[in-house]
């Protein structure tokens, strides 16, 4: 399996925290509180992936799934250096390989679904659904769809636009519009029940957004 992130995943954090401050931290951990003790919880695309620990300090099984190789070494290195001694599965694979159909509490895709071209996302997300059980929580954290006026929607589309365009370079991620979504998760059977926003300066640049599957 080709590690498109060898390059750049050893300062994935790094470049989160210069390009957005707390921001993009905090949406990948805004929907995190609903998890109770005991909770099955999936990761698709964990990078360095302290959300994920976040959830398991909560007392969530938690499993983490990256097709990058260099993206788990990081984590696992990230769970020593922190002294974290909580157990946490980990699966060094596709995600669509990943066959454990209605299994979990809450998936995740935090800053995942936006490496795909659009057809490609809306089938990965519908694979993350099905991994939930009837009536989970699929919980996205991304880049917001431009909102507002007319000057606020060109520099968000530009804040994007620096961000896809270097990871395209460097990871090979597909080069596309920003997603809507909540558009998508209505489309593939989801009610939208929460939207969180986060903001870079004055602009909400980061959306957490809930969705929850039908009984």
């Amino acid at each position: 399996m080709r590690d498109k992130y060898k390059l750049v995943g050893p300062i994935y954090d790094w470049l989160s925290t210069v390009y957005s401050g707390k921001s993009i931290h905090r949406c990948k951990v805004a929907m995190l509180d609903r998890l109770k003790p005991g909770d099955k919880v999936l990761f698709a695309g964990v990078g360095h992936g302290m959300d994920a620990v976040h959830a398991a300090r909560l007392g969530a099984e938690v499993t983490v799934v990256d097709l990058s190789e260099t993206m788990l070494k990081k984590f696992q290195a990230n769970l020593e250096r922190e002294n974290v001694g909580i157990r946490i599965h980990h699966l060094h694979s596709d995600i669509m390989q990943v066959q454990e159909y209605e299994q979990y509490d809450m998936v995740v895709a935090n800053f995942f679904l936006n490496v795909f071209h659009e057809d490609r996302m809306v089938q990965v997300l519908e694979h993350l659904i099905r991994l939930g059980k009837p009536g989970a929580d699929v919980v996205v954290g991304d880049f917001a769809f431009p909102s507002g006026n007319v000057f606020s929607r060109m520099l968000k589309t530009a804040y994007w636009y620096g961000a896809v365009l270097f990871f395209c370079l460097l990871a090979g991620n597909a080069l596309h519009r920003i997603y809507n979504y909540p558009e998508s998760m209505k489309k593939l059977g989801l009610q939208v029940r929460e939207q969180k926003h986060y903001r870079l300066m004055l602009l909400d640049c980061y959306w957490s957004v809930l969705g929850k599957k039908a009984l």
